[in-house]
């Protein structure tokens, strides 16, 4: 009797007959579709199970999974060890329809470290350190609001953005345990942004993105200021300021949760919490969370 698609019967061995390419865009829209999951998680897994695909002998079998496994074990940190096996899970154990395969394999234990949040005073003397307008931009928005990189960087000036009451909508995540709601900047963003928009070029101005910046032209000056200063602040560690700094003025977990687009993990916070915009930005409001002030 014939196996499922891609699998040599009598055996947990997985044979690859359809072109790899046209078998991950499938995979993709599995991810996106039956699972649910979110654009990036949809863009990584293939990814990932690409290079596994390209780096083991046919068929593969659970033998041939493990040896894959220790040298990425070897080679990567624990958080990409866990990623692939997350994606390996997902394409053999349940697109695939070989659970056998993967079932053995389990996710590394995670260690709790101590965030190092750095003080006040770094972040302003990496602030100034960066050259221009947009990455000024782009540091005090981050900081004020506590989104990630991504959805800063994706804000587009017509449908995410209210000016009037500074207010971000990062509708961008669909996955399981992120969801969005809403969240703000403040003033001294405000500030930094107004200027920077009103002296945009040509170029620039048609683009309807709030931050008109190419991935390379950021992460070139991030480094270079990083350098510089000799501070390794990053824009996970501005999100990680925000919610240590907004927790000392009072705002309640499940807010800065609500504002840094985390699913409320509580019955409470799930069902009975406030999360409208208007509700929200008072909150916000009464903080007045301040950088470089």
């Amino acid at each position: 009797m014939a196996g499922p698609p891609g699998i040599e019967p009598g055996t947990f061995g997985l044979r690859v007959d359809r072109d790899i390419h046209i078998d991950l865009v499938e995979f993709r829209d599995f991810l996106l579709v039956d699972e649910q999951k979110s654009e990036v998680t949809a863009r990584d897994y293939p990814a990932l199970v690409r290079r596994f695909l390209t780096s083991v002998n046919y068929p593969i079998t659970v033998d041939s999974v493990r040896a894959y496994l220790k040298r990425v074990k070897e080679a990567c940190s624990r958080d990409h060890y866990a990623l692939t096996l997350s994606a390996l899970k997902a394409y053999l154990g349940r697109y695939k329809g070989i659970p056998q395969l993967v079932s053995s394999f389990k996710f590394p234990p995670k260690t709790i470290k101590p965030k190092d949040i750095p003080e006040k005073t770094e972040l302003q003397r990496f602030y100034e350190a960066l050259d221009s307008p947009i990455m000024k931009a782009y540091f005090l928005l981050t900081a004020s609001s506590g989104l990630r990189k991504g959805e800063v960087l994706s804000f587009r000036v017509v449908s995410d953005v209210d000016f009037k009451v500074r207010m971000l909508r990062p509708y961008n995540h669909k996955g399981s345990t992120k969801h969005s709601w809403v969240s703000f900047y403040n003033k001294e963003a405000e500030k930094v942004l107004n200027e920077f928009r009103s002296k945009l070029n040509k170029r620039q101005t048609k683009s309807d993105k709030l931050l008109p910046i190419s991935n390379r032209d950021f992460k070139r000056e991030w480094k270079a200021t990083q350098e510089r200063t000799g501070l390794k602040i990053t824009s996970k560690t501005l999100r990680d300021w925000f919610a240590e700094e907004m927790g000392k003025l009072g705002v309640a977990d499940r807010y800065i949760d609500a504002f840094q687009g985390r699913a409320p993990k509580s019955v409470l916070a799930r069902y009975y919490s406030d999360y409208s915009p208007e509700k929200l930005r008072q909150i916000y409001e009464k903080a007045n969370l301040k950088l470089l002030a």
